[in-house]
């Protein structure tokens, strides 16, 4: 039987790293965990924030996923847009979701984020 959700995998390409830190880490907040050394030697970075678990993972014939993504909920939803905005980084509100505030946006590789707060 399924419990739980371990983790979400997104691609990267070879060589984004440090871009995927400085926007993982750096601008969303999470905490970079250590792969396992076999797991290391493939490239890439896993990340964490509570029960949130991201794994980006080296492609070489890399494409972003421009309609597949995780959906990431957040407490503050327009704090966390105007800080994503102010890193540059595209915020596209959508109000399709009934009971939700949600955005979307994308990592410095071109992946979909959602991030959606549901309403009080």
């Amino acid at each position: 039987m399924l419990t739980a959700l371990d983790h979400v995998q997104l691609a990267a390409p070879p060589g984004s790293e440090d871009d995927l830190r400085a926007y993982y880490a750096g601008i969303l907040g999470m905490t970079e965990v250590p792969k396992p050394p076999v797991l290391a030697a493939r490239g890439g970075c896993w990340f964490e924030a509570g029960s949130v678990r991201l794994h980006l993972g080296v492609e070489r014939d890399f494409r972003p996923a421009r309609k597949a993504h995780p959906g990431l909920r957040v407490t503050d939803i327009e704090a966390f847009a105007a800080r994503l905005a102010a890193h540059g980084a595209k915020v596209v509100r959508d109000d399709d979701l009934p009971g939700h505030k949600r955005f979307y946006s994308e990592d410095p590789v071109g992946n979909r984020l959602e991030f959606l707060e549901p309403l009080a």
